[in-house]
């Protein structure tokens, strides 16, 4: 059973995608909120695995509102709902802690499926902010010369993760259990002082992680 919150301020498309998690099997609504302060009030006290968020909300937007949750439920995982490709602003929300992004006017199984995704590790997002996310991993580092030791296991974790691969499917490439994958992960987080998988991709190449030399 996945718990989803969403903050929404269009009144029937919130009333809507409550009554979709709620006639769902495997799914729970936990909270919807009109805007992003209810929902900085509400969600600390009932998280929700999943959170679908607006971008264009009332006073907060759905960007600050992601900032603001990754410090305070650091276990919700954010999904940017948009009526349009505002690349830029799903990729600020991206670079702000949200997990992927979902159009509107996406039809209900895709909403359930983007929902399911993510909370099995997966960032769904169009190519063309995957591409937005590339250029930002070749963005020079903060401090130059900076290097980060991964084992080489991890790194082809970390290249798996890059692509938003969940992590069922990064096991399989690899021939390992998912609770392997998720604990190379927890390795490669701590590495590279990052929260989320959307933080250690941006990381992959800007840090340029480098393989020990096992020769």
């Amino acid at each position: 059973m996945i718990s989803v919150a969403i903050v929404e301020d269009n009144a029937d498309l919130r009333r809507s995608l409550k009554i979709l998690l709620e006639e769902s099997p495997g799914f729970r609504c936990v909270g919807a909120y009109a805007t992003a302060e209810e929902a900085l009030r509400q969600l600390p006290k009932q998280p929700a695995e999943v959170v679908l968020m607006d971008i264009n909300l009332p006073v907060m937007s759905g960007i600050e509102c992601t900032r603001q949750l990754r410090e305070l439920v650091p276990q919700s995982r954010v999904i940017i709902i948009t009526v349009y490709r505002d690349h830029e602003k799903i990729f600020k929300a991206l670079r702000a802690g949200a997990w992927g992004y979902l159009l509107k006017r996406s039809s209900p199984d895709a909403i359930l499926e983007a929902v399911t995704e993510v909370h099995q590790g997966g960032a769904p997002m169009s190519s063309e902010v995957a591409r937005k996310v590339v250029a930002a991993f070749q963005a020079p580092p903060s401090q130059p010369g900076q290097r980060v030791d991964l084992s080489p296991r991890e790194r082809e974790v970390l290249e798996l993760l890059a692509e938003g691969l969940p992590d069922k499917e990064i096991a399989a490439k690899l021939g390992l259990s998912t609770p392997t994958v998720r604990f190379h992960l927890q390795h490669i987080y701590s590495k590279l002082h990052v929260r989320s998988r959307t933080e250690a991709a941006l990381k992959h190449l800007a840090v340029k992680p480098s393989v020990p030399d096992v020769s």
